[in-house]
């Protein structure tokens, strides 16, 4: 299979900050993939570089082209959604409609007519008369109505409560993805969105530090429950990250050991997205 994007030795240097530092990975088709890492790690520096928005050293191809000389085709091709707010407040439903549709060559205006006749909102109703909630439902049928074979999301959710944030993620998940389409998302609300992925890359200083199918990761990770008697017998086994709970407890995170070396221990379980990512980025803020 084809990579729809992939990239090797990537780097990228502002003034005296490396954004990028010798960054490699792949995406495949028919994903939908978590880029995840703390401020500063290089995540929005990867997708302006994936969207041909800045320049860059090392080979980038995405869907066999290079963002950085081909990026009039590209973006026939690829949709990007840096956040819901960036809707003018002064603007109304159908000039919404009206400047994407002159904007991206695959938008389907009769598609987004159809998401939005289920909605409130109608063709005069400007954003700054809509609620959050109608702005996710305009920002998400003008998306959804895009034919884009990659997605692009960086932050999408930002300044969102949970409701719409769900809304979102749910919405996109049921309406538009398909086997035909990959997603690619930042953001730091890691729990929300790990049970739509199906990869997921954390970056730390401009590199990629893990890259894994969350199958794989469900398949490598395990945290163990450990009770202050068994804690000794278990860090043998070298966890690679412990976290004290009260009561003597301690969770334990490994890296590759066969879950039944572990049972003795005390409870299995697999890692939440978000105690994976503190572990391997321990240190990050020091």
């Amino acid at each position: 299979m084809t990579a729809v994007v992939s990239a090797q030795g990537l780097r990228k240097v502002y003034k005296n900050k490396v954004a990028l530092n010798d960054a490699a990975f792949e995406i495949q088709p028919g994903r939908i993939v978590g880029l995840i890492g703390p401020n500063g790690a290089g995540k929005t520096t990867a997708l302006k570089a994936l969207l041909g928005l800045t320049s860059f050293d090392g080979e980038m191809k995405v869907l066999g082209k290079d963002p950085r000389t081909q990026r009039d085709a590209l973006m026939r091709e690829v949709c990007f959604i840096a956040d819901v707010a960036v809707l003018p407040r002064w603007i109304r439903v159908r000039e919404a409609i009206d400047f994407v549709a002159g904007v991206h060559p695959r938008f389907d205006r009769a598609k987004c007519e159809r998401f939005l006749a289920n909605t409130q909102l109608s063709p005069k109703l400007r954003v700054r008369e809509m609620s959050k909630g109608m702005i996710v439902q305009l920002h998400l049928a003008l998306v959804m109505a895009i034919d884009a074979r990659i997605l692009v999301l960086d932050e999408p959710t930002l300044g969102l409560d949970i409701l719409y944030r769900k809304e979102f993620y749910q919405r996109l998940l049921e309406d538009y993805f398909d086997e035909q389409k990959t997603i690619i998302v930042t953001t730091h609300q890691v729990e929300e969105i790990e049970h739509i992925l199906t990869d997921v890359m954390f970056i730390r200083d401009g590199r990629v530090v893990l890259t894994a199918e969350m199958d794989e990761v469900a398949e490598r990770y395990t945290e163990v429950l450990v009770s202050a008697e068994q804690a000794a017998a278990a860090r043998v086994m070298k966890p690679i990250d412990e976290r004290a709970l009260p009561f003597g407890k301690t969770v334990m995170l490994f890296d590759g050991v066969p879950r039944s070396q572990l049972t003795s221990f005390g409870e299995t379980r697999n890692p939440g997205l978000a105690d994976l990512f503190v572990a391997v980025m321990k240190g990050t803020y020091a």
